[in-house]
């Protein structure tokens, strides 16, 4: 104790604690950084967690105790979405497949269980706000974002599992909070790069894009975070995270005046993507947001230093002593953190009794789709498989780091089996021709019908093997091609697993 008092600041005022209060830093390390420690002592009351910071779940669960034993309410967060984001198990492969494996299902029993297992395990790490689930409707299949993130492009389809996932999830005591508002599902821009823009109309906004986020709100969703898109028919100039229109006359407003009437934490989408740095700047990026009603600033994914939070915290306090920025709204969002922070620490702790450690597998299992368009197609023999893994480059939500496809589970099946990887520049159909030689050929894409070079590839390979296994482990759009075709609807670990087992017939 003697330590962590060190830390402790000498009575910040009320406006510069309420500055700290809604930011939600991310930093770099498997162990707090002492500027961290210092700050949550000074009224930073919330902690983004990514992939950098995670090695097992032994050490997240000491790292989160660090961080409880100078602050015991901090509200520690993660973008855990299961399946192909997984920050959790980012260098395996997440035990969970993604929200359109769910969707495919379409079991709102198995969405709730599954969410409920993976709260758990975070709840048990000490990790209590869950940057998830996905309510977006992929009604573009060439978004280059959402995708699999997504249940589907139903909008009833994709209501009922978001309310699922969020029930299970704050059933485990982690806070949920359903993305990306107002709907990030028909885009062909990724807004880590760019601003993407949607032109549909109000009735169609009401109609599509709201219905996931209406359910959510009546689940009870703890928090809600805001898209960093443009949506004309609701505010010409500013993006939704920076626009009253959206989140104060919109997701605030109740639902007899049209709203969604929701009363929550907003939380922005990480402030140093493009499509808000590029053109405002992350600080005064942040002062246009809590203004407009956002509660929480989330920066960290690639900003994650004491500076970027004492540029943040300096930039709110000065928006506020020049009259830019009302007192009132920031102490406003500073409860409304801290009124989560209460609710987390009041939360059921994890229940060990509860445990399905299986749920994600079944559930990888239950969502195959497997086509038999090969004549007389027979399990490949015994022996090893080639697996051609023709590889796209990761969105920045995915990121490259986490191992995905059917090749490492194959291997302990068919012993011997080798896996290449293939991509824009290197696929080209002679060489997996080549390297394969004698052996059954598994192709596994993702996204075929998104990437041209990949179709090409597939299609000559199928037409001098015809009976190639074909693997897709993204949206399954492309028609059903090869002797054997298996529809994944995501990549996570056990996704490769359940296809696995399907290619070797057990």
């Amino acid at each position: 104790m003697t330590i962590l008092t060190q830390h402790r600041s000498q009575h910040p005022d009320t406006l510069t604690r309420d500055a700290l209060t809604v930011l939600q830093p991310g930093f770099t390390g498997t162990t707090a950084p002492d500027w961290l420690l210092r700050r949550l002592g000074e009224g930073l009351s919330s902690v983004g967690l990514f992939g950098r910071n995670i090695a097992s779940p032994e050490q997240l669960a000491a790292l989160t105790a660090q961080l409880r034993a100078e602050r015991g309410d901090v509200l520690v967060a993660i973008d855990e979405e299961g399946g192909d984001v997984t920050r959790l198990e980012v260098r395996t492969g997440s035990s969970f497949p993604g929200n359109l494996a769910l969707g495919t299902v379409d079991d709102t029993g198995l969405t709730r269980a599954v969410a409920h297992e993976l709260g758990r395990r975070l709840a048990a790490c000490g990790v209590n706000l869950n940057w998830a689930p996905s309510g977006d409707v992929n009604s573009d299949p060439d978004n280059p974002v959402i995708g699999v993130r997504s249940f589907g492009a139903d909008p009833a389809l994709v209501a009922r599992h978001t309310a699922a996932y969020v029930e299970g999830l704050q059933a485990a005591g982690v806070a949920a909070c359903t993305k990306h508002f107002p709907g990030h599902g028909d885009t062909a821009v990724d807004s880590h790069h760019d601003l993407p823009r949607i032109d549909a109309d109000l009735a169609t906004l009401h109609a599509r894009e709201l219905v996931p986020f209406r359910a959510a709100v009546a689940a009870g969703t703890k928090a809600v975070m805001s898209a960093h898109i443009l949506l004309p028919a609701l505010d010409a100039a500013l993006p939704a995270t920076l626009s009253p229109l959206a989140l104060h006359g919109l997701l605030r407003a109740p639902v007899t005046a049209g709203g969604l009437g929701f009363d929550g934490l907003i939380v922005t989408d990480g402030m140093e993507m493009r499509a808000i740095a590029g053109t405002y700047g992350i600080e005064r990026g942040s002062v246009m947001a809590i203004a407009a009603g956002a509660d929480a600033i989330c920066v960290g994914g690639g900003l994650a230093d004491e500076e970027t939070v004492l540029r943040l915290r300096d930039a709110l306090v000065a928006a506020v002593r020049s009259g830019e920025l009302a007192e009132e709204r920031l102490a406003d969002a500073a409860a409304r953190v801290r009124a989560l922070a209460r609710w987390t620490s009041s939360a059921a702790g994890p229940d060990a009794a509860a445990s399905d450690p299986g749920v994600g597998l079944v559930a990888a299992r239950r969502a195959l789709r497997v086509t038999r368009s090969g004549a007389g197609y027979e399990p490949p023999p015994a022996g090893p498989v080639y697996v051609a893994a023709f590889t796209p480059v990761a969105n920045i939500a995915v990121g490259d780091e986490t191992p995905w496809g059917v090749g490492a589970e194959l291997a302990r099946l068919r012993p011997g089996t080798l896996t290449e990887t293939y991509g824009p520049e290197s696929a080209g159909a002679e060489a997996v021709l080549a390297a394969a030689g004698e052996q059954r050929i598994v192709a596994v894409v993702r996204d075929v019908h998104r990437h041209p070079w990949m179709a090409r590839a597939l299609g000559t390979l199928l037409a001098a093997r015809p009976d190639t296994v074909v693997v897709e482990m993204g949206l399954n759009e492309a028609p059903p091609s090869g002797a054997l075709h298996i529809a994944t609807h995501g990549a996570a670990r056990v996704c490769g697993i359940a296809a696995a087992e399907a290619i070797a017939g057990e």
